[in-house]
């Protein structure tokens, strides 16, 4: 049976990773995206697609830039190319689905989706002292801009300045600790071969960021350049974004691809990508330490393609922190002994703010080339776990027609939550907590506790002892009677 010849491909795809102590030599984020393109284009093989190109989308990152898909269209010759900004909230596995739909559906032919960052390179030019030099735009509008529908952090959170996300990602890791039984120490080793296999990975990695080998022992280990954030995140197990990174990949529909005559044998399938956008904060969230829409959009990637996640050679899992991972392993059903991270994960690949998936589809297009015959999957996440995405390819064109779909109905009906009442006093359980050592957020003990007469609410306890106990035994389960003003052990 032939191929439809709109078929989406991924035909070329490239990371751009600069370093050095003079910011004065480090690109802006403009100019990495740019070079990014330009190696995507040339790993394609054929420069020309970039003067071909009629959709340009760019993931919004710390960059003020009002629509930088239209600067990139002039310098690579594109004159009727369309752009599209997606803003931070928006999933970059929707980026995907949606440039491979419109492909699909003959309204584009060749695009490509592109991303940045030099927050090393600004943070070097304020330590000098001098003005960040970046290229304006402040006028003009992308084609179509791409929002969240609702906030991702609820307000109880943000009054209590549980603002960070390894505040609140952190509560989840321990939440999960404690569903599963696991001893303190038993989550310890757990963290430290998880986030200890990344960094294997990451020294191996000539695109990533930091290529230090360390060792488990040495990654949860508190002490001097490792300080714990909060419990049980040390600066080792947490997202870095002070990077000077960018990533792109080019899509082309299978008949323009053959058209031009680009090598098939390169060539990398998306074959489906499943988003959930119903979005509860954490607070609210019943359980926890889970994420029923990975359950629900992994299901479906799966079931779609055809292949269980035990036949799927590799996968790249959004890893911003240790509990993004895990709970993806437990929900759609990763064995936890596999690999699942091609770039070194976001501690040490880099973790580009809104960018990071697409390095993740650049490293999972090297990794699937590598191995002929491969599948590869990526995942990715907005907020607190708070949107989900699966994307797998192929290397070939799949049984069925690429799709983008959602599950977001099926998990808004499936998820349960819990009010939160701020101002709700009583005896209760902690159902989760992290110990914070932000000076400038939440400081102390922070838990959410499930009260005896079914009310949720949350404090924060600043005092030392209660943070030294938080890190020695655990607290979830304890009885504790809530106050207005804190809480004392029941």
């Amino acid at each position: 049976m032939p191929v439809d010849p709109r078929t989406p491909v991924l035909v070329g795809a490239a990371a751009v990773v600069q370093r050095g102590d003079d910011p004065s030599q480090l690109a802006e984020p403009l100019d990495l995206m740019e070079e990014s393109g330009r190696r995507a284009a040339d790993d394609a093989g054929s420069p020309v697609l970039l003067a071909q190109l009629d959709r340009i989308w760019a993931t919004r990152g710390f960059w003020a830039y009002a629509d930088p898909g239209r600067i990139l269209g002039d310098r690579y010759g594109a004159k009727d190319v369309k752009t599209v900004v997606a803003e931070i909230g928006i999933l970059q596995s929707t980026v995907l689905g949606k440039a491979c739909t419109a492909i699909a559906n003959g309204e584009s032919e060749v695009a490509m989706i592109v991303g940045g960052e030099a927050r090393d390179r600004a943070n070097r030019y304020q330590r000098a002292g001098l003005d960040v030099p970046l290229t304006e735009q402040t006028e003009g509008s992308p084609d179509e801009t791409l929002v969240p529908h609702q906030e991702i952090m609820g307000p109880l959170e943000i009054e209590l300045g549980l603002v960070t996300p390894i505040i609140q990602y952190s509560m989840i890791d321990n939440a999960l600790r404690a569903h599963e039984g696991q001893s303190l120490e038993a989550h310890r080793e757990e963290l430290g071969r998880l986030w200890g296999d990344f960094n294997e990975v990451a020294v191996g990695n000539e695109d990533a960021w930091n290529r230090k080998p360390r060792t488990p022992e040495e990654i949860v280990t508190p002490g001097e350049g490792n300080r714990m954030v909060a419990f049980p995140y040390t600066k080792s197990l947490v997202s870095q974004w002070n990077v000077n990174q960018a990533g792109a990949v080019i899509l082309c529909s299978l008949g323009k691809a053959r058209e031009l005559g680009l090598d098939e044998s390169r060539f990398v399938y998306p074959l489906a990508v499943v988003d959930n956008e119903h979005m509860v904060t954490l607070s609210e969230r019943r359980d926890l330490w889970r994420s029923p829409g990975f359950a629900n959009a992994g299901a479906r990637a799966f079931e779609y393609v055809g292949r269980p996640p035990e036949e799927i050679e590799h996968f790249e899992c959004y890893s911003c922190f240790p509990a993004a991972v895990r709970a993806q392993q437990r929900e759609m059903g990763i064995p936890l002994d596999r690999r699942v991270t091609q770039t070194g994960g976001m501690t040490f690949g880099g973790g580009p703010l809104n960018n990071f998936v697409i390095q993740s589809f650049v490293k999972m297009v090297e990794t699937m080339r590598a191995s002929p015959g491969s599948y590869g999957c990526v995942t990715a996440v907005s907020g607190l776990i708070t949107k989900q995405g699966v994307a797998v390819f192929g290397p070939e064109p799949g049984a069925r027609p690429f799709l983008h779909d959602f599950v977001t109905e099926q998990t808004r009906s499936e998820q349960e939550t819990r009010a939160v009442d701020g101002g709700a006093t009583g005896r209760g359980r902690i159902a989760t907590y992290t110990v914070s050592h932000d000076p400038n957020a939440a400081h102390g003990v922070a838990m959410i506790v499930d009260l005896d007469d079914g009310r949720r609410t949350m404090r924060v306890i600043d005092d030392p002892e209660w943070m030294a106990l938080g890190e020695s035994e655990e607290l979830v389960g304890r009885e504790v009677d809530v106050t207005e003003d804190g809480a004392r052990w029941a």
